[in-house]
């Protein structure tokens, strides 16, 4: 049954990629059993001549997959993780990678590797003899550039597989075969059984993807989101498209603020700083901070946003039940409720289109017209959540022109209007005007901060003279 490619090809395997090569392994070949292979995505992507930095190495042994894992661990002190007794998966994980050892499925390779999902991800690489063992003839369909199933009861077995598949394809720019994608439209009701932790992570991957949002939107067309996303829209899918665009034009009109976009989601942390030069061609983020499908980040964070309903509560709801952290779900609802501020309300007094779905009902601003108080009001709400909000108004429509003032404000960090620095304490208050602690030392100094982000005044001296003012005119 087993059906080997070429002999041809078979020689090239090394040469592709690292990852294939036990030259480049944290551990010597020696350790593992002659019937041992390595399976999954190092084998497809080392085919499809796709490189990564970190290993990521699964293999398949007909016994003794933990004992194995084991003896590497303790011989090369690295670190040891029991992932499944019952199943015998164990992980060993080294400075550069990890190497994940599973007790083989059934009784021979082949029954293994029929259990999985698509067949570019069933293919196998003995090293010990240097052969690719292709029974489901996933090297065809990785010619192809297309995804197709083993089976429909594998993936019925495990319905996370159902969304995986268009994860997958964002990842890899693939198609997902027409029989493939009409057995997961039928199947699509599944997915509500899946653990929530377990959807919001493919979920992620699609939202940190630059071909994400076609992916997204044929997950939604197909029902995978019905259930996790109720009020997104074909509006909804068109905005995170429109995110992608804005992104990329600010790459190219405001680099600066662009890093911010991409960089790691930690309110109040500074830009990550990453060498220029290493720039991949064709890639609209290639400028930009490399990150995973697990990192969130001011970017991701937007297009989560935009498939969600405008009410706050039933927005936290969702992302609830998606088991986002309380981080995620408070940057979302002040994006929500921060972003009518840099729009314009629609024309209809409604919030809720004809069908019940929830609709933002914003429209594009030609022009921002925010005083000096207004602007300092809107970062006081907004925060380290900015990035986001101004990447949803370009997205909506708002010129990058009438944006940029405020972004120009938010990449200055000594900006009174953006980033207030206190002119005085709580305690230089209270020993100048012989004022108790208490609420009325908090109202003060938010009164300072409005005066200088105003330029009323610009030293301390001057502060403490407007609270004095203050004070004696409360006092009368």
């Amino acid at each position: 049954m087993n059906q080997r490619l070429d002999l041809e090809y078979q020689l090239r395997v090394p040469a592709v990629s690292s990852a294939l090569s036990p030259k480049t392994w944290p551990f010597s070949l020696e350790w593992l059993p002659h019937s041992a292979c390595l399976v999954g995505g190092t084998v497809r992507d080392a085919l499809l001549e796709r490189e990564s930095e970190y290993l990521d190495l699964d293999f398949v042994l007909p016994i003794g997959a933990v004992e194995t894992a084991r003896a590497i661990a303790r011989h090369y002190k690295a670190g040891f993780v029991l992932l499944d007794a019952e199943r015998q998966i164990a992980r060993v994980v080294f400075e550069q990678g990890t190497a994940d050892f599973a007790q083989q499925v059934g009784p021979t390779l082949e029954a293994d590797l029929e259990r999985r999902d698509f067949t570019v991800n069933a293919i196998a690489y003995n090293p010990h003899t240097d052969q690719l063992l292709d029974p489901l003839q996933g090297y065809a369909d990785l010619q192809k550039h297309q995804l197709r199933m083993i089976s429909p009861e594998n993936l019925r077995d495990d319905p996370l597989r159902l969304l995986r598949a268009y994860r997958q394809a964002a990842q890899l720019g693939f198609t997902v075969e027409a029989e493939t994608r009409m057995v997961i439209r039928d199947l699509a009701t599944l997915l509500q059984r899946i653990a929530a932790e377990r959807v919001q992570s493919e979920l992620n991957y699609l939202l940190s993807s630059t071909r994400g949002a076609t992916w997204l939107t044929m997950a939604w067309q197909d029902a995978l989101l019905a259930d996790w996303f109720p009020a997104a829209t074909a509006q909804s899918l068109a905005l995170v498209g429109a995110i992608d665009q804005a992104a990329a034009l600010l790459q190219e009109t405001l680099p600066d603020f662009a890093w911010e976009l991409f960089s790691r989601m930690r309110p109040g942390a500074k830009k990550q700083q990453a060498s220029k030069g290493e720039a991949g061609s064709g890639d609209s983020t290639a400028l930009l901070p490399a990150v995973s499908g697990s990192t969130r980040t001011w970017l991701t964070t937007a297009k989560l946003t935009s498939l969600l309903p405008a009410n706050l509560a039933q927005a936290e709801a969702q992302l609830r039940r998606l088991k986002y952290s309380r981080t995620d779900m408070q940057a979302v609802c002040t994006i929500l409720k921060c972003l009518p501020l840099l729009c314009a309300p629609g024309q209809s007094e409604s919030n809720q289109t004809e069908d019940g779905k929830a609709d933002w009902n914003l429209q594009p601003l030609a022009q921002l017209d925010l005083s000096l108080r207004e602007q300092y009001e809107f970062f006081q709400l907004a925060g380290a959540t900015f990035p986001a909000i101004a990447l949803l108004a370009i997205a909506i429509g708002t010129p990058v022109a009438a944006i940029t003032p405020l972004v120009n404000r938010f990449l200055t960090p000594g900006d009174p209007v953006a980033h207030p620095m206190p002119l005085l304490s709580g305690q230089d208050l209270m020993t100048a005007l012989n004022l108790p602690a208490g609420p009325r030392i908090g109202k003060l100094l938010a009164a300072i901060q409005l005066a200088r982000a105003e330029a009323k005044i610009t030293t301390s001296i001057e502060a403490l003279q407007l609270a004095e003012t203050l004070v004696n005119h409360c006092d009368r």
